[in-house]
């Protein structure tokens, strides 16, 4: 949209100045990107990577227990295997501090309820669930493709330019 009309309206624009329009990759499970170096770097290279870490807030249940609800998820990240191995570390008490775990995802959205024990500190048992699961995670980009058949890395600008070339070779043919 808005990064595409300020290239029209000025052919020399920096990939830069596009950063402003486009701030990152849209995950379609959402998450949220943590740090912009590898974002930086894609854009500016062709190439980075992205730490995604999942939506995870705290919650009061029942007898004054706290728990920890994750909403969204990394790219990728499938949620039956990290409740699993959220389980397995609970078992081999790699992490300590978590009583129970439930998926109560439905139709309305996801939604994995972590119930903590009495004594544990939420943040504590948050850092090692990142640490040792998928709840963090890092997804590379690789902006890599085809430009009159030869492979090129692009940068954004780039890509933007030849995505308006190639718009502009559509509507002449349609026209």
């Amino acid at each position: 949209g808005r990064a595409i009309e300020h290239y029209i309206d000025d052919p020399e624009v920096s990939t830069e100045e596009l950063m402003v329009h486009i701030k990152g990759p849209d995950f379609p499970t959402a998450g949220i990107i943590v740090g912009s170096e590898g974002i930086d770097g894609a854009y500016r290279q062709g190439r980075g990577r992205v730490l995604v870490r999942a939506r995870v807030t705290t919650e009061e249940v029942r007898d004054d227990r706290m728990a920890l609800v994750v909403t969204e998820l990394p790219y990728q990240v499938n949620k039956a295997n990290l409740v699993a191995k959220i389980a397995e570390l609970v078992r081999d008490k790699t992490v300590e501090g978590i009583r129970d775990i439930r998926d109560e995802s439905d139709r309305h959205g996801m939604r994995v309820v972590i119930e903590l024990r009495g004594d544990a500190r939420p943040v504590a048992v948050l850092n090692q669930l990142y640490k040792h699961t998928t709840l963090q995670s890092t997804f590379s980009v690789n902006m890599l493709a085809l430009v009159d058949g030869q492979p090129e890395q692009l940068t954004l600008r780039r890509m933007v330019e030849l995505f308006v070339q190639h718009r502009q070779t559509v509507v002449r043919r349609r026209t």
